[in-house]
């Protein structure tokens, strides 16, 4: 995940101070004004109490802030419950990266489906990109282990850009996974132009918070980052599940 806040921006923080209030919807709004004038362009999805007193936990996709009541201090970072041995901010950042990935239409995936889907695996790749070709390339293993491979298309390099005008190419070939398949094994890619979701799976991984590809996400919400086995991906998300099913 990015740093959301640059040192450049740490001494505006620190210089916010609206004056205290006791209610609630008060409050709110002193936080709102916080976070405008640092993250002018973004609307929270949800400002709620945060796990420590007198802070409200600030939730903006995946991104979670926590700022005091008064609006004065502004904190970006992990907050652990001790007692529990959970990352709260985790928790609630997979959440909000869940909400994100369920708010694609699956019609604009590359979809590889086994015969019995027992996991459902959402992945930002590029297809120039060494280890998410090596992830392809034992495609039929995933599958063999039940699980739903589902692509979104983010090019590393950017828009209009060779990696950008590939992923363009596969969406718009008449078998996009026949197309997907053969650029992943460096065969060259038809350039084509049509309406595609491009731009919206790259603008759902900056959301996600995608640093670098293959980026995985598990079916709760929890990123993977970069190349993991059938085998070992399987143990991952059952462990995974047992955690969360522990924690309530």
């Amino acid at each position: 995940m990015k740093q959301l806040i640059p040192s450049l921006l740490a001494g505006l923080v620190a210089t916010l101070s609206l004056p205290a209030y006791a209610d609630d919807k008060l409050d709110i709004e002193a936080v709102k004004r916080a976070v405008a004038q640092v993250m002018p362009s973004a609307t929270p999805d949800a400002i709620v109490p945060a796990p420590m007193a007198g802070f409200y936990e600030v939730l903006i996709g995946a991104q979670v802030l926590y700022v005091s009541k008064e609006g004065k201090y502004l904190l970006e970072g992990d907050v652990y419950d001790v007692t529990a041995r959970q990352n709260i901010t985790e928790t609630h950042r997979s959440a909000g990266r869940l909400k994100i990935v369920q708010a694609i239409d699956p019609a604009s995936m590359i979809i590889f489906e086994p015969k019995t889907a027992n996991y459902t695996l959402t992945v930002f790749t590029d297809i120039d990109c060494g280890y998410c070709r090596k992830l392809h390339s034992e495609m039929q293993s995933y599958l063999d282990k039940g699980i739903r491979v589902r692509y979104l298309a983010y090019p590393r390099s950017g828009k209009d850009t060779p990696s950008y005008f590939k992923a363009v190419g596969v969406w718009c070939a008449a078998d996009r996974k026949t197309a997907l398949t053969a650029a992943k094994a460096g065969g060259k890619v038809e350039e084509k132009k049509c309406k595609n979701p491009v731009d919206a799976h790259m603008a759902a991984g900056e959301a996600v918070g995608v640093s670098g590809t293959p980026t995985l996400v598990l079916e709760n919400g929890v990123v993977v980052p970069g190349y993991v086995n059938a085998a070992q991906l399987v143990q991952l998300i059952d462990e995974n599940k047992k955690k969360v099913a522990a924690q309530n």
